[in-house]
C-alpha cells in the first residue's frame, strides 16, 4: 500500500454526485487508485473484470440489482476482490445480510474521508471493517464475551470463519493444521448448536464478535 503499488478501488453508486465526490476525495490519497466508477452493479462488474480492483466500494440501494445481490456476483467472478459496503442505512438487517453475502466491511456515508480510506486499507489486507456507527448497531445485542462457551482458540477460529477464511487460511493464520481447524469448527458448531458456516457467521455478527478491523492474524 504505497505509491508504487496503490490500492486499486472501484466505486459503484447510482448517485453521480456521490461518485464524483468520492472519486475526487480518494484521488487526493497517493496510495489509492480509483480505477473506475459505475452507476449500476453490472456495469461495475464489467469494469472490475478488466481493471481487477482490490476493493469495490459499493452502495446498497441501486436499480436493477441492489448492492447486496451484487456482492455474490462480484465474489463469484472476482473472488480475490474485497467488497466494502458504503450506505446510509445502519439497520442490523442490512449489515448482517451484507456480511452474510460476502462483504468484508460496512461503513456509513456520513463518516469522514479518512475513515473511508482506513476501511479500504483494512479490507484490502484481508481484514474486516465496520464504521463506528455500524459497530454500535452490532453491539446492541452483544452477549458478554466471558459467557461464550468457547475456548480462546475456538473463539479465534470462529472470528476467522466469520471473516470468510477457509480451513487452510485459518490454519496458516493460527499456525495449526487444517485437520485441527476442522476439529475446532465441529466443536464450535456442536457447542453453539449451529449446523452451517453461514450460521456461525451470523452468530458472530449478531453477538458483536466481529471487530472493526477483524481478528489479529499476525
Amino acid at each position: 500500500m504505497n505509491k508504487t503499488h496503490p490500492i486499486k478501488v472501484l466505486l459503484v453508486d447510482n448517485h453521480p454526485l456521490v461518485l464524483d465526490g468520492l472519486r475526487a476525495l480518494l484521488e487526493t490519497y497517493p496510495h489509492i487508485a480509483v480505477v473506475g466508477v459505475a452507476r449500476l452493479a453490472r456495469e461495475g462488474l464489467e469494469i472490475a473484470q478488466s481493471t481487477l480492483p482490490a476493493v469495490v466500494l459499493m452502495d446498497i440501494n441501486m436499480p436493477q440489482i441492489n448492492g447486496i445481490e451484487a456482492i455474490e456476483l462480484f465474489k463469484e467472478q472476482l473472488p480475490d476482490t474485497r467488497i466494502l459496503m458504503l450506505s446510509m442505512h445502519d439497520s442490523r438487517e442490512y449489515i448482517s445480510t451484507s456480511v452474510m453475502h460476502g462483504a468484508s466491511g460496512y461503513i456509513l456515508k456520513d463518516v469522514s474521508t479518512d475513515e473511508i480510506v482506513s476501511a479500504i486499507e483494512a479490507v484490502a489486507t484481508g481484514k474486516t471493517y465496520f464504521s463506528s456507527g455500524v459497530a454500535d448497531v452490532l453491539l446492541e445485542r452483544r452477549t458478554a464475551e466471558n459467557a461464550l462457551p468457547l475456548t480462546t482458540r475456538e473463539h479465534d477460529v470462529l472470528l476467522l470463519i466469520a471473516a470468510g477464511n477457509s480451513n487452510r487460511d485459518i490454519a496458516l493464520a493460527l499456525g495449526i493444521s487444517a485437520t485441527t481447524v476442522e476439529t475446532h469448527r465441529k466443536n464450535i458448531k456442536k457447542k453453539l448448536n449451529i449446523t452451517s458456516t453461514a450460521g456461525l457467521t451470523r452468530y458472530a455478527i449478531e453477538n458483536g464478535l466481529v471487530s472493526q478491523s477483524g481478528p489479529d492474524t499476525h
